[in-house]
């Protein structure tokens, strides 16, 4: 047994502060105790931890949903431990099989190298460049080899690994399970043991991912990492997690006046949770803001704050100024703050057609003369074009200066 599993440090109250900074927001922090003596073995100590968050470069953006862990990264970063950004290259020439119902479509070495050159550029945003660590997992997974792999992958079980949700359900719903699939939690769990990592960081779904590299840790004789899992950002639709292919996404790189527009948009109800997620303010400011709202002030004000702190945060304070004066020219004093929450399906939908199933005009044609009549809104920008189809995703649609829906199309 090492050294750290038999030493008790004393839990004193910057111990505490720094439980209490982890915690927030978090779904699950596996085991807790654990990480308590970690954070006090690194104050006694003065040696940092090591914290890894992996993310494997899938698609060339970053979305609002990839910062709730990235947030968590910086704060931890904050407190005096070493980051470590592990771009996933080598496993995503696999392609992780969390929450999928399929095999998911590998990328080709030049997809991923195109990705991977703007992934840690975008989390810079975030992150403290001087005091983040990049490394790319192809560093030593391309060195196991065939024999390596084989001797990995004799340290789990098929048993076990098919008690893994999505692999249990495809399983057991007759869908395909590749046999390479079983080879990314592995691989994963390896980055942990290559990194001496005291702390993996991931959304939800990648509990078991997470739970892997402990696994391992111990197979491999070394100090078990901790787990910590935060909650999937839910999008702009309000309902899914955010992501590209629901298209209720916020991309980090979109232009300060569309993240502006967008991030008002959400409902007053899922601003909360973003505040908390996403924002910077302390959980005393966040509830001493929400108890502003209970007690009569307009919520919109403080959606305005979110939006205006979230553009400042990767574009400027004076283009969050520029952006919100934008929005309220073009919006004619801005979104209500309650509208119609309406579900359509059949994307791609024509303008038109969507502006009469979603009760804004009583008909097609009535919808193309407030069309050609520059009265429609989508997201605060007027329409002009009859034939704009609108693909699957949330919208604020506006007709007029009194007609709002938040229109969800599926």
């Amino acid at each position: 047994m090492n050294q750290s599993a038999v030493t008790t440090y004393p839990v004193t109250e910057g111990v505490g502060q720094a439980l209490e900074i982890t915690l927030r927001g978090v779904d699950e922090l596996l085991p807790q105790a654990d990480w308590v003596q970690k954070l006090a073995r690194s104050e006694a100590t003065g040696v940092p931890l090591r914290i890894k968050l992996g993310l494997d470069p899938t698609a060339p953006d970053i979305h609002l949903g990839h910062t709730v862990v990235l947030n968590k990264m910086r704060q931890l970063q904050d407190l005096g431990h070493q980051v470590i950004f592990l771009i996933g290259d080598f496993t995503t020439l696999i392609g992780d099989p969390s929450g999928r119902n399929s095999t998911r479509p590998p990328l080709t070495a030049e997809q991923i190298k195109v990705n991977a050159e703007t992934y840690y550029t975008q989390a810079a945003k975030v992150l403290d460049p001087a005091r983040t660590e990049v490394r790319y997992n192809s560093e030593w997974c391309d060195k196991l080899g065939a024999r390596g792999m084989i001797e990995l992958s004799a340290k789990y079980t098929v048993a076990r690994m098919m008690e893994r949700n999505d692999f249990h359900q495809r399983f057991t719903d007759g869908s395909s399970i590749s046999l390479h699939e079983f080879l990314y939690p592995l691989l994963q769990g390896y980055d942990s043991v290559a990194l001496r990592a005291d702390l993996e960081m991931g959304g939800t779904d990648q509990k078991f991912n997470l739970l892997m590299g402990r696994h391992l840790q111990q197979e491999y004789g070394q100090d078990t990492q901790c787990v910590l899992t935060m909650p999937l950002l839910v999008g702009l639709d309000g309902e899914h997690k955010m992501s590209k292919s629901k298209n209720n996404y916020i991309g980090i790189t979109e232009d300060a006046n569309t993240m502006f527009a967008k991030v008002l948009s959400i409902s007053d109800t899922l601003m909360w949770n973003w505040y908390t997620l996403l924002s910077f303010k302390s959980l005393a400011e966040i509830a001493a803001l929400k108890a502003e709202v209970e007690g009569g002030r307009n919520p919109k004000d403080a959606k305005v704050l979110l939006a205006k702190e979230i553009t400042a945060r990767f574009h400027s304070a004076a283009l969050a100024d520029a952006a919100e004066q934008d929005f309220n020219n073009r919006s004619k004093g801005g979104i209500p703050d309650q509208i119609d929450e309406v579900s359509l399906s059949g994307a791609p939908l024509g303008i038109g057609a969507l502006l009469k199933q979603a009760n804004l005009a009583p008909s097609t044609s009535e919808a193309n003369r407030l069309i050609d009549g520059g009265g429609v809104r989508v997201d605060g920008t007027a329409i002009s074009d009859r034939g704009l189809k609108l693909e699957a995703g949330t919208y604020v649609v506006q007709v007029g200066k009194r007609k709002f829906a938040r229109v969800t199309l599926g």
